[in-house]
């Protein structure tokens, strides 16, 4: 079957159908990874939104369902070269054609993906359509596409209800999330007992409770807290801040999400609340901007974002760069930064945009890039230990002021 993707300039590609058999109309966006199709799929940071994926052959180890970010895919379409239809991977659970078409996700394939990439380089990420209706009408359609918005998408994605996730037993324990586990704190200190030094090293955060504030969180950075050994709970998006500094936390983890960071007004006035605490607190992505946005910073859209796992960043107190994994559309503005509250502390190598924020004089620090995902394959994963390091210390002064 026939299928169209028609951009808001009036550029029409025609290809073959994929996924499920309706009309969308979204934000397109590409991504430039070369691997890991399923998490970005499952990332619920692109709702709202289609993705090309620049990476010619995509589908060629099917999907396994224990990769997955979340538990079901969050873009509006699916666009790709080629599309492989019979998966080979001992681990594939199905292909990527039954899993668009058991989501409810349509797609077009066959396209040339580097044009379409071009055009959006060039002019700028823009809304368009995927759709089987031949006989489209582009003087109806134009409207509708300028007048799409992803809106308040955060809503969308974050979980209905606070539950826990409970630590590790090794570093192997790394399966899907499991839900609403319970800390089991006698087994885990069993098991604990049981490991080689070099994993008891690893779960350095025994003990500690963090705060997961989910606004879209993608499903391994739980899950790097958890085989750390934090016992991690995870809050609804838009839960006050009262509730969470009442059940006293170590740590608060603000996630990842969708959208532009200035539709979460009602989150921003809360993460102040939390700003204003001495709770440590490590940020990524949409987590990062709406802390600068509750600090009196602000955010723009980029011309067509930072979508991939090969973008290098430097961090500034060493000078070193890191490879890490992007998806985001907006980012801090550093230029208007009071150095009173925060300083750059990454930076994009490539076009020299703000990668993250240290605030000063709190034990806050905020990342633009995702330290969970493994394009490095580890770069970046040192920053959650260097959150759990502020964790320890804060728990330490608390003790302290007891013992006083």
């Amino acid at each position: 079957m026939k299928a169209f993707l028609i951009l808001e300039d009036g550029t029409v590609f025609e290809g073959i159908h994929i996924g499920a058999d309706k009309t969308v109309i979204s934000e397109i966006v590409f991504n430039t990874s070369m691997a890991g199709y399923l998490e970005v799929l499952t990332d619920p940071s692109y709702a709202g939104q289609a993705v090309c994926m620049t990476y010619p052959l995509i589908g060629n180890y099917g999907v396994c369902r224990e990769d997955m970010e979340s538990l079901r895919p969050w873009p509006d379409g699916f666009i790709v070269r080629e599309l492989s239809r019979v998966p080979s991977n001992f681990r594939s659970d199905m292909s990527i054609q039954q899993f668009l078409s058991e989501n409810g996700v349509p797609g077009i394939a066959g396209i040339d993906t580097r044009a379409l990439t071009r055009i959006l380089r060039e002019k700028g990420t823009m809304n368009g359509m995927i759709t089987t209706n031949e006989g489209f009408d582009l003087a109806e359609i134009m409207p509708k596409l300028k007048a799409y918005t992803t809106g308040k998408v955060v809503g969308k994605v974050t979980c209905p209800e606070k539950y826990g996730i409970a630590p590790s037993r090794t570093l192997a324990d790394n399966g899907p999330l499991s839900g609403r586990a319970s800390f089991d704190a006698e087994g885990y200190a069993a098991g604990r007992r049981e490991m080689r030094p070099s994993m008891v090293k690893a779960l350095n955060g025994a003990g500690l409770k963090v705060a997961l504030l989910d606004f879209g969180a993608k499903g391994n950075i739980a899950r790097a807290l958890s085989q750390r050994g934090c016992e991690v709970t995870v809050y609804p998006a838009f839960t006050r801040a009262e509730e969470i500094i009442q059940d006293a936390p170590d740590g608060i983890m603000l996630s990842n999400g969708p959208g532009d960071p200035k539709e979460c007004g009602e989150i921003i006035a809360e993460i102040k609340k939390l700003y204003d605490t001495d709770i440590p607190i490590f940020a990524i992505c949409l987590g990062h901007q709406l802390m600068a946005l509750a600090m009196g910073a602000d955010t723009h859209k980029l011309k067509y974002g930072h979508r991939g796992g090969n973008h290098p960043v430097k961090d500034l107190a060493t000078g070193r760069v890191y490879i890490s994994s992007q998806n985001h559309g907006y980012v801090v503005d550093a230029d208007r930064l009071d150095p009173a509250v925060a300083v750059p502390a990454f930076v994009n190598v490539n076009d020299g945009t703000n990668e993250g924020l240290s605030y000063t004089g709190k034990q806050i620090f905020t990342v633009q890039f995702h330290p969970e995902a493994c394009p490095g394959p580890q770069d970046s994963g040192y920053l959650f230990d260097r959150f759990i390091q502020m964790m320890r210390e804060h728990v330490g002064a608390k003790e302290g002021n007891a013992n006083a």
